[in-house]
């Protein structure tokens, strides 16, 4: 994946530090026809428990709302978000995610589509999100800002592009293997892993 060209989302990016910021971004959001969404953590380096969720965030096509819940924790604005039915919700491995969230405040979790289950029926076994946009797009997701401080005072720039790429590459990826399931233009390649002795 290294020589591929690198996806890297370019629209743009609000940072949600309080709750009435994330009224707002809320109201905006359930108004989309689709949302990709993702969390990070701060990592830790040493055995002992995880640290809560320090970020949500939730893109469209063109715009990315990175919600700091270290600071405004699961207030009722990110609440109402992540429990809402009406609009299509995208995600990689979101059990994982809503599990974390949960350690933060209950909540009745809306509907999702979770991308690891979605392309079980194109017969993908590799569902991390960086082989499957490189498999299905052609290019690279960085993940050099991974085990970055998600609590840090500010979030770089770097971090911010990060991030709202997770959540914005979910609608790609979703969108895509939609379209290809409907015109079944499509053909699984198997690779087998070469093993040196």
């Amino acid at each position: 994946m290294a020589g591929l060209p690198r996806a890297l989302f370019e629209g743009r990016i609000v940072v949600v530090l309080t709750e009435a910021e994330a009224e707002r971004a809320v109201d905006f959001l359930l108004n989309q026809p689709i949302l990709g969404f993702d969390t990070e953590t701060r990592p830790t380096f040493r055995p002992g428990p995880m640290n809560d969720v320090a970020l949500l965030q939730v893109a469209t096509d063109d715009a990315a709302f990175l919600f700091r819940l270290n600071r405004i924790g699961v207030c009722d604005p990110v609440v109402r978000l992540l429990s809402d039915t009406t609009v299509t919700k995208v995600a990689l491995s979101w059990t994982d995610d809503t599990h974390q969230l949960m350690r933060r405040r209950r909540f009745k979790m809306g509907n999702i589509v979770d991308l690891q289950d979605y392309v079980k029926k194109f017969g993908i076994e590799d569902a991390s999100l960086q082989k499957l946009y490189a498999n299905v797009f052609g290019q690279r997701i960085s993940k050099t800002q991974q085990l970055s401080n998600w609590e840090a005072d500010a979030l770089t720039t770097a971090q911010q592009r990060y991030a709202a790429t997770d959540a914005w590459a979910c609608i790609r990826l979703y969108e895509e293997l939609r379209e290809l399931q409907r015109t079944g233009k499509w053909e699984l390649k198997r690779h087998e892993e070469t093993v040196s002795e």
